[in-house]
């Protein structure tokens, strides 16, 4: 590869921008190809949390990458709304798991707490503590608007010399020596190396190359729920899911007097169709959603269900991301995908971990971060999360 290698990404969302603006740093030239517009795809349908509450050490480390750029570009200018992150737990085991967690994110520089049963009132007086043990509070994480951010990061790309092509879809590929030649319904581009970042239409894409990538758009919903006067406080982040158990209910403050609310499914469903799938909340949903609200904030002032919409997580095998080469004999083309419903939150990771792929041969600045190519070991369906 040259020393100022021209490098295609495929896909304007999260992960496609935040690849190109690493790629950039270490000197590549960028075009993004985007089919329809800038995070027109599931970074767009996203509720846009940011957080660091988790009981695996790797993924901690991942989302200690992400941080890092995250403060950066707050201090450019990207809005980072700090209203914290509560994970629930429902068993003493669970208990042990998030003390762990403190330990570790404290080790990172990232703030965590304990939260006891008897305590969870006091960061949300409208919980009802009913069949918990307690939680695991982060009061540094939060959410963001991730349309926002994939502007922000597109202004940032574009600044730097790099070129985004909207309405551009890939429509076929040629292989040449040194490199690609992509038909696309405008230009062609002929580039050195390829990264395919294409979210839920990322398998697609990869058919494209004649690869197969495993990858399964799983629907998800999110509604936003009125009150009938503001909260006299913040209401942090409250995810009731622990590595897979637990009703996957979770909610948060948007801005005053409304919420967001959603299920993350605890159970696999069948993959959607990303090109011709219902992008609004069912009516089952919503009285699935209420119940579960019902449940665990019982008294919330006039609360009532407002409009909903849905999205799509591009799921894996073991929900972790596809980061890398999915064949050895072409290092060139690199795939960012499968984030599932943390793309928001691990797209500066990724996109620091494909740039190294790309330029590097290997995620240099991302320790252990080979776990997370594409190989046949890791493509195995398994049956919930």
């Amino acid at each position: 590869m040259t020393a100022s290698p021209h490098v295609a990404v495929i896909g304007a969302g999260t992960l496609g921008l935040c690849t190109a603006l690493n790629l950039l740093e270490q000197g590549a030239r960028v075009t993004v190809l985007e089919a329809q517009s800038i995070a027109s795809g599931s970074s767009g349908r996203s509720v846009g949390v940011v957080g660091s509450q988790f009981t695996d050490p790797f993924e901690i480390m991942l989302r200690v990458h992400s941080f890092r750029r995250f403060r950066q570009w707050e201090g450019q200018g990207l809005q980072f709304n700090h209203i914290g992150y509560l994970r629930l737990a429902r068993t003493p085991a669970q208990m042990e798991l998030f003390a762990k967690s403190v330990e570790i994110q404290g080790g990172a520089g990232l703030k965590s707490r304990l939260i006891h049963a008897n305590e969870l009132r006091d960061l949300v007086p409208h919980l009802s503590p009913d069949g918990l043990e307690g939680g695991l509070f982060g009061p540094d994480n939060g959410f963001l608007d991730p349309y926002d951010m994939c502007n922000f990061v597109a202004r940032i790309v574009r600044e730097r010399g790099g070129d985004i092509r909207q309405y551009r879809k890939v429509l076929g590929v040629g292989r040449r020596p040194g490199g690609y030649r992509l038909e696309t319904n405008g230009d062609p581009l002929e580039c050195d190396a390829v990264v395919n970042a294409g979210g839920a239409w990322a398998p697609g894409v990869a058919e494209l190359f004649g690869q197969r990538l495993h990858i399964w758009p799983e629907r998800h919903e999110a509604v936003v729920i009125h009150l009938d006067r503001p909260l006299d406080y913040t209401m942090p982040m409250v995810m009731d899911l622990v590595d897979g158990e637990g009703s996957g209910l979770n909610f948060r403050h948007d801005k005053p007097g409304e919420l967001i609310a959603e299920i993350h499914k605890v159970t696999s469903v069948a993959p959607e169709d990303p090109d011709n799938y219902n992008d609004q909340c069912e009516e089952q949903s919503k009285v699935q959603l209420a119940e579960l609200l019902l449940e665990r904030v019982p008294d919330l002032p006039g609360a009532r269900l407002g409009r909903g919409w849905a999205g799509l997580y591009p799921v894996t095998a073991d929900h972790r991301p596809l980061v890398g080469p999915i064949d050895a004999s072409e290092p060139a083309l690199v795939t960012a995908a499968g984030a599932g419903g943390y793309g928001i939150q691990l797209a500066p990771v990724i996109g620091q971990i494909a740039a190294d792929w790309v330029l590097q041969g290997a995620p240099a600045s991302v320790p252990g971060a080979e776990s997370l190519a594409p190989t046949a070991e890791r493509d195995i369906r398994k049956v919930d999360h």
